[in-house]
C-alpha cells in the first residue's frame, strides 16, 4: 500500500526528515483512523506540507500502534519517540499538548528517504481534514 503523510508545515518537519533527522512519524487520534491497521512494513509513505505538492517518498521499516490507556502510557510513548519525531532541537511541548485527549497512536519508523520530483494530489472522496491518506497506487490521486 501507498500512503500521503500531510504534514503541519509550520512544525517544520519536512526539512528534518530529509536531513535525517526525524525518522519516525506519529499519529495521534481520538478514533480510529488511518493508518490504523492499514498500514505495514515496506509501505511507501510520500510526505508533503499542507497547501503544497508532495516532495519527499520514505519505505517504512516499522510500525507500532497502541491504545492509549491513561496518561502514563501516552507520556512514555512520548518519551521514547519525542526527538526521532521532531528532531533534537524539537520543542517536547508541541507532541505533549498535540496527544492530549487521544486515545490512539501509531507509530511509523522509515528509511530510504528521497526527495523526489514534487506532484499535487486530488482528495477528493478522503475528506477535505484528511492528514493521512491510503492508495493502492499513488497515480490514481496524482494530479
Amino acid at each position: 500500500m501507498q500512503h500521503v503523510a500531510i504534514m503541519k508545515k509550520e512544525w517544520g518537519l519536512i526539512d528534518k526528515v530529509l536531513s535525517g533527522e526525524k525518522v519516525l512519524e506519529t499519529r495521534w487520534y481520538k478514533n480510529r483512523y488511518a493508518p490504523w491497521n492499514k498500514v505495514k512494513k515496506g509501505d511507501i509513505v510520500y510526505f508533503k506540507n499542507s497547501g503544497e505538492s508532495v516532495s519527499i517518498k520514505v519505505i517504512i521499516v516499522k510500525v507500532e500502534q497502541y491504545e492509549i490507556q491513561n496518561e502514563k502510557q501516552r507520556d512514555n510513548i512520548i518519551k521514547k519517540v519525542w526527538k526521532d519525531d521532531l528532531g533534537k532541537d524539537g520543542n517536547k511541548n508541541i507532541l505533549e499538548n498535540y496527544s492530549k485527549g487521544k486515545k490512539y497512536c501509531i507509530i511509523v519508523w522509515f528509511n530510504k528517504v528521497e526527495k523526489i520530483k514534487p506532484f499535487n494530489i486530488n482528495k477528493k472522496g478522503f475528506g477535505n481534514m484528511a492528514s493521512w491518506i491510503c492508495v493502492n497506487d499513488i497515480n490514481k490521486i496524482k494530479i
